[in-house]
């Protein structure tokens, strides 16, 4: 019997250099205390990946869906590493996240926020593969718990001028829509404003593998 919980996202040995090339630039400097929240972390292949190389910066994995915990929390036992933290239950939807409550979640015991607070949201992949309320949350949320100058980081396809950037985008969108009418491609001009609306200032797109972007946001 296989007890092994890992799941696995091909995709995730593609695009994790290009994405931690990214981050690396545009998160917080090392020498600055701070935490890294990763919304709808998955299967935990990337916090697994980008936690060791981004320290001394704390890690903290989120998934609402039980499985992809269980996965997190396998990923994590084959590659620990002293900065990441998680799995939390983490629904972007909540009113508040457990990470603002004043009793922190067990798994973030040994995490001191007041020392290194959360300075940056990362959310790989997740807004195209949820409902638009879901970014809208996403947003709510980044305003709430960023201070001025923090970081909101989303890699994924998106749609520009209401196009789709290349085929194989209009294709992906069309199978997501598919599997569930409330997902697909986000229009990059909608999340923007979204964005703006919640405090959030849109400082830069990067180009990244497979026609998607990453897209960058501070808190003003």
């Amino acid at each position: 019997m296989n007890l092994d919980a890992r799941q696995y996202a091909p995709a995730t040995e593609r695009n994790r250099e290009p994405i931690l090339n990214v981050l690396l630039q545009v998160l917080p400097p090392a020498t600055v205390p701070a935490t890294v929240l990763e919304i709808a972390s998955g299967t935990g292949e990337h916090a697994v990946f980008f936690a060791p190389r981004l320290a001394p910066r704390n890690w903290i994995t989120s998934d609402p869906n039980p499985e992809a915990r269980a996965s997190i929390v396998a990923w994590q036992n084959h590659f620990p590493a002293p900065h990441l933290f998680g799995p939390i239950a983490l629904d972007v939807h909540d009113a508040v996240w457990s990470v603002e409550q004043p009793n922190l979640p067990e798994s973030l015991a040994n995490l001191d926020l007041n020392r290194a607070p959360i300075r940056a949201i990362v959310a790989i992949n997740m807004i195209h593969i949820a409902p638009w309320s879901a970014c809208l949350g996403l947003m709510a949320g980044a305003q709430r718990i960023l201070p001025a100058g923090g970081i909101l980081y989303l890699y994924g396809p998106f749609m520009q001028s209401g196009e789709h950037t290349a085929p194989s985008n209009a294709a992906f969108d069309q199978s997501l829509r598919a599997r569930d009418p409330q997902w697909g491609v986000r229009n990059l001009e909608d999340v923007i404003a979204v964005a703006k609306d919640h405090q959030l200032a849109f400082v830069q797109t990067y180009a990244m593998p497979a026609n998607n972007l990453s897209v960058v946001f501070q808190r003003q």
